[in-house]
Order: C-alpha cells, then structure tokens, then sequence
C-alpha cells in the first residue's frame, strides 16, 4: 500500500488551502451580493414575482442538472483534463447541450401558455400567472450562452488555480447586479430578475474566454475523448437526474398547491439556505475533488483517506454550528431582513435549516467521483428522490400547505 509522501501532503496541502482560501472570499462576497440584492428587490417587487421566478428558475435549474454529464468533474478527474483534444471535444458537448437545452425550455413554455389557455393549472396557482410562459421562454436563453462557457475555468479548478476564476465570478455577479437595480427600480417588474440573470451569464462567459490564462477552445470531434467523457458521465447523468428531482421537488409540488405569493415567501427561506448551503458546498466542491482526484490518480489510497476525514470533520464542525444558529434565529433573521409580508420565512427556514446535516455525506459523492464511481451517487440519489416524491404528497395530503 503506498504511503503518504510528507512533500507531496504539505505542497497539496498548501495548493488546497489558497484555492480554499479564495473560493470562500468568492462565496462571502456573492452570497453577500446575492442577498442584499434579494432585500433591495423585495422592497421593489410584488410577492407574486418572485413566485413566478421560483418556477422559472427551477425548470432551468432542472433541465440543465437533467442533462448534466458531468463535463467537469471528467477534465477535474480525468488524467486527459490538460489535453486540448479532450477540452475542445467536452467544449462541443457542452455547446450542443445548451442549443438542445434552449428547444426543450421553448417547448416548455408554449406547453404552460397551451394549459393556461385550456385552464389546466389550478386558478390563482403560480402555474396560471400569465406572464410565466414568456418568462419561462426567456430565461433558457441562458442555456446557450452558458454553452459558451471556457473549459479553462475547469482546469483552473483542476490545478487549484483559483484566484482568476473568482475575480471573473464576481465581476460578472456585479455586473448582473447593476442590472438588476437599476431595472427593477425602473420597472419595478419580473424581468428585472430575468435580464439580469442573462447579462450576468453573458459576462461570465466572455470574461471566461479573454480574462484566463490557458488555450482557447475550438470545435472538436475526438471519438476516444467522447468515449471517455460518455462512460464517466453516464452514471453523473442518471445521479442528476434523479437528484435534481429530489433536490427541487418541494418547488415543482407546491407551485401546483400554493398561490404565487405563497411560493414567494417560500422562496425567501429557500433562497437564504440555499446561499449558505451553495456556499458550503461550492468551497468545498472546488477544493476537496481536485484534492481527492489528485491523490486517486497519484494511486494513494492512505492520502486520499486521510484527506476526506480532515474534510470530514471541517464540515462536520461547520454544519452543527450553521444549523443550530438556523434553528434558533431565523424568525427574528427574517423579521429584521424582511417586511411583514415575508413573515412566514421565518418558521419555514427554520426547519429547513435541519436539511444542513445531508451535506457531510456530500464529501462521499466527492470522493466517488475522484475514483470513477460515480454510479454510488446514483444509488444515493435514487433513495432520495423516493423518499422525497412518496412523502411529500402524502403530508400535503394529510396536512395541507
């Protein structure tokens, strides 16, 4: 069994910590960005827009995880992730994705115009908000600009290279905010949210190509780079599918059972845990699979052990912490952040703040990723999205909203 070389820990160890060290000032500040921003619309916009861009958000969201293959997972663990002809065949891919991505979420669209017109939605649902179809429409634009996006962010990750990749992040998150101010104190309107969500998408996009260092990306066809990128991402698929399923079920059930204004209001708790949680998750996504697939190429089994329970315990620490302050502290979080028509977040966030104890075994879908088995993620995602779609409508049944 190969033993940990001490040089080899302590320069991973160093290279892990500054990528550690600037994705959590890219976390603090977005969330931070993302936030204020959400109090500044909120005074700005109805209940009922916001519930509107919970379920535009969530299809896109859902389409794109449903067709998730996992291209970067494959450059961060594959030992071809430098080479130009894998890059450019995952680049094509991805860009393919996005056009076919865009179709889907039109079709989507004129489907809810079709059942609104033929009265199908529930009335006073946020299904039958009638600018939904349009705002659906609109937002999967996005699809095919992030289609775009360079393959160097992925081998930036991949080399803990990480200072460019923020700074790139969070240019492109202010220039999405400014947008979104400005328009939404001008409208006052839905689309405020949706331009900025294209504008900032737009940003990233290009500051991804021009502001990185590395090779730029062309149209490729490599049949031994797509084979790979086939027999790593089928099991990354089929866990995204059902994962997203369980991860945005709530959202997809209560719109059908909630007004609009409801699934605001819910979309407030959402969007607080959801910031601590991405934040969490991205930090650690960023540096423990580089770290993980680092030691499983090198073929150092003790290292990559040792390394996830030192994750381990990082988040094990940080989640008690998290959630217990959730748990005590969001009715009066809510008061203070929000008016009086966002009063209900508060009781709503603190339960879901006990979800906060599924992200240790996170850093297990990790390290099955840096091994190449992925289909353990699947299985772990299949038993999730049971759990979730057989319980869910029976406690709406049996308890109501």
């Amino acid at each position: 069994m190969p033993s940990i070389d001490v040089s080899a820990t302590a320069s991973l160890r160093k290279r892990a910590l500054r990528a550690g060290s600037w994705n959590l000032v890219s976390q603090v500040a977005s969330q931070v960005m993302r936030l204020g921003g959400n109090l500044i619309m909120a005074r700005l916009l109805l209940p009922e827009m916001f519930g509107v861009m919970v379920i535009a958000t969530t299809v896109s969201v859902l389409l794109h995880l449903l067709s998730d293959v996992g291209l970067r997972q494959n450059i961060i663990q594959s030992h071809r992730g430098d080479d130009p002809h894998f890059l450019d065949t995952a680049w094509t891919v991805q860009i393919i994705r996005g056009f076919v991505l865009f179709a889907l979420t039109l079709l989507l669209a004129l489907g809810a115009w079709i059942a609104q017109l033929a009265e199908l939605w529930p009335a006073g649902s946020t299904y039958a908000a009638p600018v939904l179809p349009l705002v659906l429409a609109a937002t999967g634009l996005s699809a095919v600009i992030w289609g775009f996006q360079s393959t160097k962010i992925d081998v930036a990750v991949r080399t803990f290279q990480q200072k460019r990749v923020v700074l790139v992040d969070l240019a492109s998150q202010v220039v999405g905010l400014v947008v979104m101010l400005v328009l939404g104190y001008l409208t006052h309107s839905v689309w405020a949210l949706v331009i900025a969500g294209l504008v900032s998408a737009l940003a990233w996009t290009l500051l991804g190509h021009t502001a990185l260092e590395g090779q730029g990306n062309r149209l490729q066809w490599d049949r031994s780079a797509l084979t790979e990128l086939i027999v790593f991402g089928r099991w990354i698929l089929l866990s995204s599918m059902v994962g997203v399923l369980a991860m945005y079920g709530d959202r997809l059930w209560f719109g059908a059972s909630m007004t609009a204004a409801q699934l605001g209001v819910y979309s407030i708790a959402v969007l607080i845990l959801g910031a601590v949680q991405t934040a969490l998750m991205k930090i650690f996504g960023a540096v423990a699979l580089p770290a993980f697939s680092e030691a499983a190429r090198a073929d150092d089994k003790e290292r990559l052990k040792a390394l996830y329970h030192r994750f381990r315990l990082l988040v094990d620490l940080l989640v008690l912490f998290i959630c217990g302050g959730f748990l005590t502290a969001s009715p009066l979080l809510i008061g203070w952040m929000y008016d009086d028509r966002y009063r209900e977040a508060g009781p709503m966030l603190a339960i879901l703040s006990l979800s906060f104890f599924m992200l240790r075994y996170t850093l297990a879908h990790q390290v099955w990723i840096a091994l190449g088995l992925t289909k353990y993620q699947a299985m772990d995602n299949i038993i999730r999205l049971v759990s979730l779609w057989g319980l869910l409508p029976l406690l709406l049944a049996i308890g109501g909203v």
